[in-house]
């Protein structure tokens, strides 16, 4: 079963928060998922402990992933559910690198700026690293994060230079929301939301966009391990 492995180590660029959403994603559309929370900072531990009824059953959150144990949760969640992400720390370490050369695709969580380009491209160092040492492929892509419907000229200079090197990119990105903020404030899924209004009633605004965008890159992540990936189950 596909391992997905988030890894950025330039900080706030939503990657717990888009491990989460694709996790959450896939248990509402039927299909079993471990989350493994490799970062020292616990965010899907905690967001798991502060309403645990409302972790989909389909859901499984694994806290306090180390370089001792991370392999192991890997090969034991990969023979059991159709889903692995791991949630990696943001500096390189060992737990990074095991996690990469298990990976069946490794996503690279990116804001339009050249300090994220920077380090998304020590990420792609490491993969390039270890794909020499597995003697095999490991795919990987960009997936812009915290995007707006405004494209700033660093945005469309850093989209154009990936596009040149050559680096994939996927096609959905996950915008800039309140309701992605909100699941890891209050716990639950984005599918429990409801609709909030300006007078601070309710949840969040328009959950539904949140939602139709979780899942148009959940289904691109798809399509890219379908693309890349064989005989993976996705």
């Amino acid at each position: 079963m596909p391992v997905i492995a988030l890894a950025n180590s330039k900080g706030g660029v939503g990657k717990s928060t888009t491990a989460l959403v694709l996790a959450q994603v896939f248990a509402a559309q039927g299909a079993g998922v471990t989350l493994l929370d490799a970062d020292p900072n616990q965010p899907l531990g905690a967001w798991a402990a502060r309403d645990p009824e409302r972790v989909p059953a389909l859901l499984r959150v694994v806290p306090d992933v180390t370089e001792e144990n991370i392999l192991d949760h890997i090969d034991s969640a990969a023979a059991r559910d159709p889903f692995v992400i791991v949630d990696l720390e943001g500096t390189a370490n060992m737990a990074v690198s095991y996690a990469i050369g298990r990976a069946d695709m490794v996503l690279i969580p990116m804001r339009g700026s050249q300090l994220d380009a920077d380090q998304g491209a020590r990420v792609i160092k490491v993969i390039a690293r270890q794909a020499q040492a597995f003697r095999r492929t490991i795919p990987y892509a960009v997936l812009f994060t915290c995007t707006s419907v405004l494209r700033g000229r660093d945005f469309r200079h850093i989209a154009a230079s990936l596009q040149d090197a050559g680096i994939p990119i996927l096609p959905a990105e996950m915008v800039e929301r309140a309701a992605f903020r909100a699941i890891m404030q209050i716990g639950g899924t984005i599918y429990d939301l409801g609709p909030g209004s300006d007078s601070g009633s309710g949840d969040v605004a328009n959950p539904e966009a949140a939602i139709e965008n979780a899942e148009a890159v959940a289904a691109a992540v798809v399509d890219y391990l379908k693309g890349h990936v064989k005989g993976d189950g996705a």
